[in-house]
């Protein structure tokens, strides 16, 4: 991780993924599976992740929300978000957020980097490049 995420993290205690994001490690992940299925797939994953605790899962609106806490005492607030494209492809998003008032020194981009690796290993043979 740099510097400069690090340096970001002492003021801002949230991070999340998009189209649009300037980092591509924060790009939006496209999937060649149907919602149902991508959503079935990336919640059985998570909840066998160690650390992390599946706190609420909504399948109609495709949203899944995590907790994990970190090893300074501080809880972040996960939201993954399964958005059905077409028929046959989905997208993730992720958005982490601290509890507290103070950054979270980049920790925040080091959850959502681990469970996209943690995704992609999973579903690596659906992935597709937007």
């Amino acid at each position: 991780m740099s510097l400069k995420r690090v340096l970001i993290g002492i003021v801002r205690s949230y991070d999340g993924t998009s189209d649009r994001a300037k980092d591509p490690k924060l790009k939006t992940r496209y999937y060649n599976l149907s919602k149902e299925k991508c959503f079935e797939e990336v919640t059985s994953t998570l909840k066998k992740i160690p650390g992390y605790k599946v706190l609420h899962e909504v399948k109609s609106v495709g949203e899944i929300t995590l907790e994990k806490r970190t090893s300074f005492g501080r809880t972040l607030d996960i939201t993954v978000s399964v958005l059905g494209i077409s028929p046959v492809r989905s997208a993730v998003d992720m958005y982490s957020a601290s509890r507290g008032s103070l950054g979270d020194l980049g920790a925040n981009y080091r959850v959502i980097l681990n469970l996209y690796a943690v995704l992609d290993k999973k579903l690596g043979k659906y992935k597709v490049d937007a």
